[in-house]
């Protein structure tokens, strides 16, 4: 560890100093940060399962990780930011090495996290500090609306679901991830007990014709600040997995109906990254993200790395 950082739980009067360097984070691109926004509910539910921490050179506030449990032996990494005076300094490295430890000493046996495919720094920074590549994926975007009707049937089957999940070359891409149910913009293992929790929730979407052909889940609602002021509410779809473009506009048409229903003004739901499941959403005529997310994953089983 460089003997001129030293690393700490954060604390709400660090907010400040935390909006000072992560205000203009990416200012070449028009994509807001969405620290300054959460850093206050960061600090506020920090606990056992979760933990904000920043670093400090020569007593000022420089630098902002946190680390998330997602499940007994899974964890997330995000916020990682350090103000352009100290990069170069091992701050971000200090940083990282601190939220992984607190993971593995949380019981933790794999930390994740997520890089946009543009952020090159990011991706370099997250390899350099023991993150492998894992896998891929991209966001598509059905407008919601009450009145969609998917022309396969349609069941809420979590053992059917799961089936389906479990072959598919969906879950092979996406090395059995999916978006938390707890955490936004996190990633874990999707779990049979997941599919039951969202079938008992009215949130699982199973569609078949001579046998299953697609799977889906909401995740959760949120009510989300844009970077124009603007609140708005998002229903958010852990995995689309399918077998084909029919299935996958009937799947996204039972998505789309799901959240009309809710009231939900926008969507965002998980798409393997590949041509395939790509070019299909794109041919069900569904927006989708213009650039796919990264994720990597660090083991902390690796003893040698916490020496």
């Amino acid at each position: 560890m460089n003997a001129s950082v030293t690393v700490r739980q954060a604390r709400a009067s660090d907010a400040a100093a935390v909006e000072s360097f992560t205000r203009d984070t990416w200012a070449d691109r028009e994509v807001g940060d969405y620290i300054p926004r959460v850093f206050d509910e960061w600090v506020r539910t920090d606990g056992p399962d979760q933990r904000t921490f920043v670093a400090e050179t020569d007593g000022r506030v420089v630098g902002l990780i946190q680390a998330v449990l997602l499940s007994v032996d899974e964890a997330w990494t995000q916020g990682l930011r350090v103000d352009a005076d100290v990069r170069g300094a091992e701050v971000g490295s200090t940083l990282s090495r601190a939220a992984q430890t607190w993971a593995r000493e949380q019981g933790a046996t794999v930390a994740r996290g997520m890089v946009f495919s543009w952020n090159v720094m990011g991706l370099g920074h997250a390899r350099a500090n023991g993150f492998e590549a894992v896998t891929e994926f991209r966001w598509a975007h059905p407008t919601p609306d009450e009145t969609a009707t998917p022309e396969f049937t349609e069941s809420a089957d979590p053992a059917a679901a799961w089936r389906f999940w479990t072959d598919s070359d969906a879950r092979s891409h996406l090395g059995g991830l999916t978006l938390s149910t707890t955490e936004s913009w996190a990633l874990c293992e999707l779990t049979r007990e997941t599919l039951q929790e969202a079938a008992a929730d009215d949130g699982l979407f199973v569609l078949a014709r001579r046998g299953t052909r697609g799977v889906a889940f909401r995740t959760r609602e949120t009510d989300v600040v844009g970077d124009d002021g603007e609140s708005v509410r998002l229903a958010e779809y852990g995995v689309a997995a399918w077998d084909g473009p029919e299935a996958c506009e009937s799947l996204l048409r039972a998505i789309a109906r799901d959240a009309g229903e809710r009231g939900a003004d926008r969507t965002r739901v998980l798409v393997p990254e590949t041509a395939r499941h790509v070019s299909d959403v794109a041919a069900a005529r569904v927006a989708v993200a213009e650039e796919p997310d990264f994720v990597l994953a660090a083991d902390l089983t690796d003893e040698t790395r916490f020496a």
